[in-house]
């Protein structure tokens, strides 16, 4: 589980600004849950979804995307793990290859976490933000994505990543504008 608590490049909780954060939330809370629970929502309601605010700039640090209150999903979920991963929650990096309109090509990856929690296991949470049509909540031990998977070459990458992937990070720090990440979303390619 270490590999899920540590504080890396991206996923960045030993600043200052986040530490703070990590206590005040820390402090709020009665239980692990209940912290889980209100870092999730501070990060889905006070952190902005780049694409749907149109804002800049593209963060990929969670300090930035704390500092800049916009992130693409991706960051928010970067942003996530560092403030549970600084209250020793093990949090990981979860994935969704889901199709870019409303069916087919072509597809992108949608950032989200796992969270590892005492009475459940791993749960994944989706602090995207939510808007018409999109309703991620906390209910553990029932999943509430932003995103069913309904096409046939859509996925829920079962992995729980300790950092970032390449591709996301690659597309985030490549792109100086929101528009620009919107118009070349990161995708891999399924095998099978």
């Amino acid at each position: 589980m270490q590999r899920y608590l540590s504080s890396s490049t991206y996923i960045d909780w030993h600043t200052v600004e986040i530490r703070s954060l990590a206590h005040k939330l820390a402090n709020r809370a009665g239980s692990e849950s209940e912290l889980v629970h209100l870092s999730f929502e501070f990060v889905r309601d006070e952190i902005r979804h780049s694409s749907d605010y149109k804002l800049n700039p593209v963060t990929c640090k969670a300090s930035d995307v704390l500092r800049h209150k916009t992130g693409y999903c991706y960051a928010k979920s970067h942003l996530l793990a560092a403030l549970l991963r600084a209250n020793g929650v093990p949090t990981g990096l979860c994935y969704q290859r889901l199709s870019v309109g409303n069916g087919g090509a072509p597809y992108c990856l949608h950032g989200l976490n796992a969270v590892y929690l005492k009475d459940f296991g791993w749960y994944r949470v989706d602090a995207r933000g939510n808007k018409a049509g999109v309703d991620a909540q906390f209910h553990p031990p029932r999943e509430a994505l932003a995103f069913p998977i309904r096409d046939p070459k859509e996925r829920d990458l079962p992995e729980i990543w300790d950092a970032p992937l390449p591709v996301v990070v690659e597309t985030l720090e490549r792109h100086a504008t929101y528009d620009q990440v919107l118009a070349n979303l990161p995708d891999i390619e399924l095998i099978g």
